[in-house]
């Protein structure tokens, strides 16, 4: 490499003959033409990439010239691949030849790190879905207690009664009356959400008012469970198609991705396949931000079904999103034999009708569409899989087909941003879902600003993103005023490339200033919401809304998610005029996607949404009136467990769906009548008296939030293993844990070995323990066998006391010991 000997080494730098190279983010249409046109004048070009013998395959699949017995260095228009890392490309200019170093740096906007990375951004595993929905409790936050009705949340206090102390939530009640919540407890209080802007009256203590509540929406429930079960039932019963297992092509296609799939990429797909190797009809929601790898296990599971001769389709709400998928689906499918095409208006009225009959006749194996798809006059020869990019956008008419749709064929459903209807149909197990929550390595949170429109802003954020390389979407989305507010762009950052994208355009206008900004001909892309699905830059990290109180809470995150694709910090702005008041309701949607920064927000951004909307038409006019009596995390619950028992109850039916000889109507459907046990809605009862001081210092967690989380995650360990896996995260994450803290990890080992043996209570008296039985001769007689000798053990009809004074401190070991000896299954 002596011969590129120069004055210094940096890239671009003053006295450097080295410069930076072009950059393509992924978009391998754009490197394969660079690359291609540099041969073609006789440079020299080297990709040295830790995905090297993939991107060959894939560069030389595209681009047929490439042979391998041209890939020689020394000859002029010849080029080399290299498996490695380099930390940066370059350009060395001729004569005598011109050299262009490429990396994974400038091919995918990533490099190898040699430092330990950052820990991926990722969701507890450990931690329910409920929990993630409803921790970050804050003082001031309404919330609803499962017993006693809605409250409002004044903090963590701490109490001694006796000599004992612990840790309590203060609630606040009509009145001001108080009820303090032991934090062994928390997971029956939860956040308040099904009002808007409407704040709930308070429940008055010691009265019948939440009793009464809780009794109508009992009734309502169990109707509504079991309308909502009858789709289910449908489906379940209905014999589908079950896919073949993996081919040999399907391993082949995807060893072919050029990025390491994250694990829950690999989980959801799994999942997806599992379904579809089942011979009932797969209904699965698959719920991950914006680029975190949907439209992947997507694309795997269209294949999959192709092999198996069945035709997919895939349905998107916009024509944009159309043409990125269609683009997506041909580069990675090129090397097969599988027929890719679209159906939007980018299409001619001649071009579609063509479609349609090649469609039906089965010489098309994946249509990607939009709406266009769910016409009466589009027909299928034999529809095997319906995959659904973002379903909230489509419109009610839509909607009912696709339920039709949902009992005939395997349905895989993308979002971002889940509905509340969606999320809501989710949580109470009438769809699967895979929760893909890992960020792509590297990948960086986008940082928002919420600011008052000043020219001078708007000019600074063009201006710096341009300057380092990359691309600017402005989005202001009335047609009417685009172009003057260009021209405005123009004046105001006059060495800016400007171009403008909205829905009225042509299709080829509309698709070539797509493109162009794709290829990087625009700095400035100025755009309605046409952009708010689908197009996949990485090169663009900046996006300045302007108005941005008019956009919905997910639409603004949908809208933010356009950019921050890539390695590079990504920069939001949303702007507000300063002339006009910002109403209440938009003032929290702002504040809420401003404080939405970690990655993989979109569960709380969808119920943060429903917390500001109030719970709207989550299930129809019908329920929200109930929803909002007690609250979307109540109501929730009270479905869920009339839905589990609805489905034990017909857990019996043979396939015909019959039960006892009885038929419910034309479906097959026995009509099941059934009563919400609220017993069941959280973690049984144990009264526990025990002389520990428990709870977790604030010296030890200062921050009540999180303090109050991990509240929320122990009440949700269910098994010795979970508390020890808890103690060590602690200490991992604060410290050696101090003795308060040492006595609630024995307390909660003790309440879950309690339960185990559904001991109804263990109480504290000067001297003794005394551990109520239930009604169990098998527990006792087991009990009186291997503690009959035992002096400090006395096994009673209804009681086992343990003598504390000859124990010496050591009643601990004594009474997990008792406990152990009660489990279920012990001999």
């Amino acid at each position: 490499m002596a011969r590129f000997a120069c004055s210094g080494y940096r890239v671009g730098g003053p006295g450097s003959c080295l410069w930076a190279g072009p950059t393509f983010s992924g978009q391998l249409r754009r490197l394969v033409r660079d690359v291609g046109e540099r041969l073609r004048h006789g440079e020299q070009v080297c990709l040295v990439t830790t995905q090297a013998a993939r991107l060959q395959e894939m560069l030389v699949e595209q681009q047929r010239e490439w042979e391998d017995g041209g890939w020689e260095i020394g000859k002029l228009g010849s080029g080399v691949f290299v498996h490695g890392t380099l930390s940066e490309g370059w350009s060395l200019p001729g004569p005598p030849s011109s050299w262009t170093l490429y990396t994974d740096l400038e091919i995918f906007g990533w490099r190898q790190r040699r430092p330990t990375p950052a820990p991926a951004h990722r969701r507890e595993t450990s931690e329910d879905e409920r929990a993630i929905f409803l921790r970050g409790l804050k003082p001031g936050d309404y919330v609803v207690h499962v017993d006693h009705g809605i409250a409002i949340y004044e903090g963590l206090l701490r109490r001694s009664v006796g000599e004992v102390e612990r840790e309590y939530l203060n609630l606040r009640y009509a009145g001001g009356e108080r009820l303090y919540v032991p934090v062994d407890l928390v997971d029956r209080v939860s956040r308040y959400i099904g009002a808007g802007d409407v704040r709930p009256p308070l429940t008055r203590l010691g009265t019948l008012e939440w009793e009464l509540a809780r009794r109508q929406v009992r009734s309502a429930v169990q109707d509504l469970a079991g309308e909502l079960l009858q789709l289910y039932a449908q489906r379940k019963l209905s014999m589908g198609h079950a896919f073949s297992p993996d081919t040999e092509w399907q391993r082949d296609m995807e060893g072919r991705f050029p990025f390491a799939e994250t694990d829950d990429q690999l989980r959801a797909l799994a999942e997806v396949k599992a379904d579809m190797e089942a011979p009932q009809p797969m209904d699965r929601l698959i719920c991950g931000d914006v680029g975190f790898g949907k439209t992947e296990v997507a694309l795997r599971a269209a294949f999959k079904a192709v092999q198996d001769n069945k035709q997919v389709a895939l349905l998107v709400p916009t024509t944009v999103l159309a043409q990125q998928h269609y683009e997506t689906f041909r580069q990675r499918l090129a090397p097969f034999p599988v027929t890719v095409e679209m159906l939007s208006r980018f299409r001619s009225a001649r071009e579609q009708e063509a479609i349609g009959q090649r469609l039906s006749r089965g010489n098309i194996d994946i249509i990607i569409g939009t709406h266009r798809l769910l016409s009466r006059d589009v027909g299928f020869k034999d529809l095997g899989l319906l995959i659904i990019d973002e379903e909230q956008r489509f419109g009610v008419r839509h909607k009912e087909r696709l339920k039709h749709l949902r009992t005939e064929v395997d349905v895989l459903t993308l979002t971002a941003t889940p509905i509340p209807r969606t999320l809501h149909m989710s949580l109470a197990g009438l769809r699967d879902m895979s929760v893909i929550d890992t960020p792509p390595k590297y990948r960086v949170p986008i940082k928002t600003y919420v600011v008052p429109y000043n020219k001078n802003l708007v000019r600074d954020a063009i201006r710096r993103e341009i300057e380092r390389g990359g691309q600017v979407y402005f989005l202001h989305n009335r047609v009417q005023s685009i172009y003057p507010v260009a021209d405005r762009l123009r004046r105001l950052v006059p060495d800016a490339r400007i171009g403008v994208a909205h829905g009225q355009l042509e299709e080829n206008q509309l698709e070539q200033a797509m493109d162009d900004f794709f290829t990087g001909a625009y700095d400035v892309l100025v755009c309605t919401t046409i952009i708010e699905n689908g197009l996949d830059v990485p090169n663009a990290n900046t996006i300045i809304i302007d108005n941005a109180p008019l956009y919905g809470l997910a639409q603004l995150y949908q809208l933010r998610g356009r950019v921050g694709r890539s390695t590079r910090r990504a920069y939001a702005y949303l702007l507000y005029p300063r002339s006009q008041p910002v109403t209440w309701e938009a003032r929290q949607r702002l504040q809420a996607i401003q404080e939405a920064t970690d990655l993989g927000a979109g569960f709380r951004i969808a119920m943060r949404d429903m917390e500001i909307r109030g719970v709207g038409n989550i299930l129809g006019d019908k329920q929200s009136g109930h929803i909002a009596a007690v609250g979307y995390d109540l109501y929730s619950r009270l479905l869920e467990q009339a839905v589990q028992q609805i489905r034990q109850a017909q857990g019996e039916w043979g396939q015909d769906g019959e039960q006892d000889g009885q038929q419910g109507g034309s479906t097959g459907t026995t009509v099941t009548t059934v009563t919400v046990d609220e017993r069941l809605l959280t973690t049984p009862l144990v009264t526990l008296t025990l002389p520990l001081a428990a709870y977790l210092p604030e010296a030890y967690i200062p921050d009540d939030v999180v303090r109050l989380g991990v509240y929320q995650r122990m009440v949700q360990a269910r098994t010795p293993d979970a508390v020890h896996a808890l103690r060590r995260e602690l200490r991992d994450r604060f410290g050696n844990l101090p003795e308060p803290a040492d006595h609630l990890m024995t307390w909660l080992h003790i309440k879950i070995l309690a339960l185990g043996a559904e001991v109804r209570s263990i109480t504290t008296t000067d001297d003794e323990l005394m551990i109520r039985l239930p009604s169990s001769e098998q527990v006792r007689h087991r009990l009186a066998r291997r503690f009959g000798r035992d002096q400090v053990v006395h096994v009673g009809n209804q009681f086992v006391r343990l003598n504390r004074g000859k124990l010496n401190g050591a009643w601990v070991e004594k009474l997990l010991a008792v406990l152990e000896v009660m489990q279920p299954g012990e001999l």
